[in-house]
């Protein structure tokens, strides 16, 4: 046993001692084991102890056990790390700038179990036989993703963070994600109550966009979110925020996406937003947006085109008395703008375009206007206008003149 296992036992005996919750109170466990390593180091003048060579490195050691997830710690606290997953005890990796590297981190499969334990533990969500897999949320906003075997042969743990510190579209300005004429756009596409849907693949920054996109709407507006893992951040005064349940031990109690939206519904929304539509869910956020609710969600698709078709084949899984016949044409009315994400091969996170929905169909294919394209390392103005420009003229906005000035700018 070496010294900083020494000092980790006596500082876990003095935090239960205290009643002290070590993530919560992560400054209280940092003046416990700041006391506990002076003691020692005094009890190692008059006793055979391990030594103690490096103090601030053994500090933090034990301050990253006991009070965070141990050697991962270090990757949560740095701000370049996007995300961080363990394929295998041995085999820790991590991305910065949208690439991978391999650690030098080795972990034991006990250590593994007891992280993923103390990570759901403020979650209230479990992982076990029956339910080998789990999302949940980490005190930072951080999201856990957890599979465990057999459907695994090693536990295998993804913890993605929120990185990008953007909270309204000039944020995305700021950062290179949009253009400031874009930004306006859509800041005036939110403010007159478009139905707008963000897609993208996998790391590019759905969720923040989104989030971005919220903040434009006005204070005034009642927001009602719906997700699997609380994400959104709506900087608002009425905002209500509701998350999936899992299944208890007997098998009830679930509560599943589609049927939070169908209970928003009910609570008055100005807007309704969906975190991430995946399923089934999808048709009923259709036919609140049918009924006239503003809303807005994420949605998987290496386009603006495939989050159409995709969105328009999803509502399917709801039930076999649903037809396309019925679904696109729904589509083609409900949603106003679609904004495409990706993740650039240099680790930049851009919009690459934004896609009028003008609500006509031909042939079940739902017909597009560009308004953005990106042209080489620029998102500039297309040739396309969005629909409802008596929502434009209600809010304030002259949306034939906003576009012009973007034209002329591209030209």
């Amino acid at each position: 046993m070496d010294a900083v296992e020494i000092i980790v036992g006596d500082v876990r005996d003095l935090v239960r001692r205290e009643g002290i919750d070590p993530v919560a109170e992560r400054k209280a466990v940092r003046r416990i084991v700041d006391d506990v390593v002076v003691a020692y180091q005094e009890r190692s003048l008059s006793r055979p102890l391990p030594p103690l060579d490096d103090v601030e490195k053994a500090t933090r050691a034990v301050v990253d056990i006991v009070a965070g997830y141990g050697p991962l710690q270090a990757y949560l606290d740095d701000p370049e790390v996007e995300e961080i997953w363990v394929n295998e005890p041995g085999r820790v990796f991590v991305a910065r700038r949208g690439r991978s590297e391999l650690t030098t981190v080795i972990l034991t499969a006990d250590e593994v179990r007891s992280m993923v334990e103390r990570m759901l533990k403020s979650s209230g969500r479990r992982v076990d036989f029956s339910n080998p897999f789990v999302d949940a949320m980490l005190p930072d906003g951080s999201r856990l993703h957890v599979v465990i075997p057999e459907v695994t042969r090693h536990w295998c743990v993804n913890i993605r963070k929120h990185v990008l510190p953007a909270s309204s579209l000039d944020d995305l300005v700021r950062f290179g994600t949009l253009t400031s004429g874009a930004a306006q756009f859509l800041d005036a596409c939110v403010v007159s109550g478009l139905n707008v849907l963000v897609s993208g693949g996998t790391q590019a920054g759905k969720t923040t966009v989104l989030n971005c996109l919220l903040a434009a709407i006005p204070a005034r507006e009642r927001v009602i979110t719906c997700e699997e893992v609380l994400e959104l951040r709506v900087p608002l005064p009425d905002v209500v925020s509701m998350q999936t349940r899992q299944a208890s031990l007997e098998g009830t109690g679930e509560i599943s996406l589609r049927r939070l939206v169908k209970e928003a519904l009910r609570m008055r929304p100005d807007r309704l937003v969906v975190g991430e539509v995946r399923q089934e869910e999808s048709f009923d956020l259709l036919m609140a947006l049918n009924s006239g609710k503003p809303g807005a969600c994420t949605l998987h698709a290496n386009s603006a085109r495939e989050a159409v078709v995709k969105l328009s084949l999803l509502p399917l899984l709801a039930g076999t008395n649903i037809g396309s016949e019925f679904i696109v044409p729904t589509v083609a009315g409900c949603v106003d703008l679609v904004v495409h994400v990706e993740l650039d091969h240099d680790g930049q996170r851009r919009v690459r375009e934004i896609v009028a929905v003008p609500g006509r169909v031909e042939d079940e294919v739902i017909e597009l206007e560009p308004i953005f394209v990106r042209r080489g390392d620029r998102l500039v103005r297309a040739d396309g206008h969005p629909p409802h420009a008596e929502r434009f003229s209600r809010a304030g906005f002259d949306v034939t003149k906003l576009l012009d000035r973007q034209a002329g700018k591209a030209n």
